[in-house]
């Protein structure tokens, strides 16, 4: 069944990102049509991410969601500064859909006024077992897994899938996940 997947993934992620949005660069970032918020809350791994400067030296990175009674999503994004051991580090945000027609295309606040995108361009639609993350201007990206570790093969297939929509793959940080 595992081998199967990788015939299907590339399939899986065409046909679930089929939205797609022309970007300041005039190529396209692919968000996913489809989005059941229910099934996204939960905690997700940082598996990699492109460097930033609010998660600089973070490990053990997670992001969990839940749904607030105003319909919105609460985020809790998580870490350790340098290792296992490190200082604890935690963001609360709030998280909303803009557009219902658009369900991977949300915004994601930290620090009320500001807010930045937050585009689902890929999601593993059957489990929901791993999604990738960006901003529309290709100057974030995460890839997230429900597991503390991703298999080689699905990760290989998500980073080509964001080199070929424009983003500096080469760049990507591989998160150590060692923190339990």
């Amino acid at each position: 069944m595992r081998n199967q997947r990788w015939l299907i993934l590339p399939a899986a992620l065409f046909l679930f990102s089929c939205a797609s949005v022309a970007d300041r660069q005039g190529g396209t970032i692919r968000v996913v049509a489809r989005v059941d918020l229910d099934r996204y809350i939960g905690k997700w791994y940082e598996i990699a991410r492109l460097p930033n400067s609010f998660e600089k030296g973070l490990v053990c990175t997670t992001a969990t969601y839940s749904i607030k009674k105003n319909g919105k999503i609460s985020v809790v994004n998580e870490g350790r500064k340098d290792s296992a051991e490190g200082r604890a580090s935690r963001a609360t945000g709030t998280a909303w859909v803009v557009d219902p027609e658009e369900p991977g295309k949300l915004k994601v606040s930290f620090f009320w006024p500001f807010a930045s995108d937050y585009w689902i361009i890929a999601l593993d639609s059957e489990e929901y077992r791993f999604a990738m993350v960006a901003g529309s201007d290709r100057k974030f990206l995460w890839i997230l897994s429900r597991e503390p570790v991703m298999e080689g093969g699905l990760y290989d297939e998500l980073v080509e899938s964001a080199r070929v929509m424009g983003f500096d793959t080469d760049s990507l940080y591989k998160v150590p996940q060692v923190c339990d």
